[in-house]
């Protein structure tokens, strides 16, 4: 059986124009995101809730395939403000996990890169202690916005696309979880600033 999809052109628009009238096309989509989605989903509410959640993202995302706008190439922004809005549901599961993790400063195992090293340190299996707390202590849209850029490594271009927010939005929430992280924790700054990279 021919499956479409397998030589996927890097452009998501297509796939999920193409779906409209061939549903299997948006498998390309899927194997395109579906292990990033996981992955961050994993890292704010556990692997228990990942694999629900992750699911429900693009089965969601299938049946608002007509809705996407087929001026933006890709769906990853797409996608990650589908789950981040389902994330949103789990919002106590999420500050309950972070606050456990501030709790039982829960050893992380050393971080290879710089990349590695800032989603290690807002990932909440690994985060330590204080950061857990104060990131648990944000307003759920800052952090939504700290954690799309720091653990999914979206633009501001895309977090904005993603959330459905102005661009300025994104900046002054990301600026604002910034501030109170650095005031949690005496000042220091645990999430290196795009100004003083």
């Amino acid at each position: 059986m021919h499956e479409p999809y397998l030589t996927a052109p890097p452009d998501d628009a297509v796939w999920i124009e193409r779906s409209w009238d061939e549903p299997e096309c948006f498998g390309a989509v899927f194997d395109a995101h579906y292990a990033e989605i996981h992955r961050y989903v994993s890292r704010r509410l556990g692997p228990q809730a990942a694999d629900d959640v992750s699911a429900e993202t693009f089965a969601l995302a299938f049946r608002r395939r007509h809705r996407f706008d087929l001026s933006h190439r890709s769906a990853r922004p797409w996608l990650y403000g589908i789950a981040t809005n389902l994330i949103s549901r789990h919002r106590r599961d999420e500050v309950r996990l972070l606050r456990a993790v501030d709790r039982l400063h829960a050893l992380a195992e050393p971080a290879r890169g710089h990349e590695d090293e800032v989603t290690a340190k807002v990932s909440a299996q690994n985060v330590k202690g204080p950061l857990a707390g104060a990131i648990a202590a944000l307003p759920a849209a800052q952090r939504d916005v700290l954690l799309l850029v720091a653990l999914a490594g979206l633009s501001y271009d895309e977090v904005a696309q993603a959330l459905n927010v102005p661009f300025g939005t994104v900046s002054s929430r990301l600026n604002r979880a910034r501030r109170k992280l650095r005031e949690a924790l005496g000042e220091t700054n645990p999430l290196l600033d795009e100004e003083e990279a």
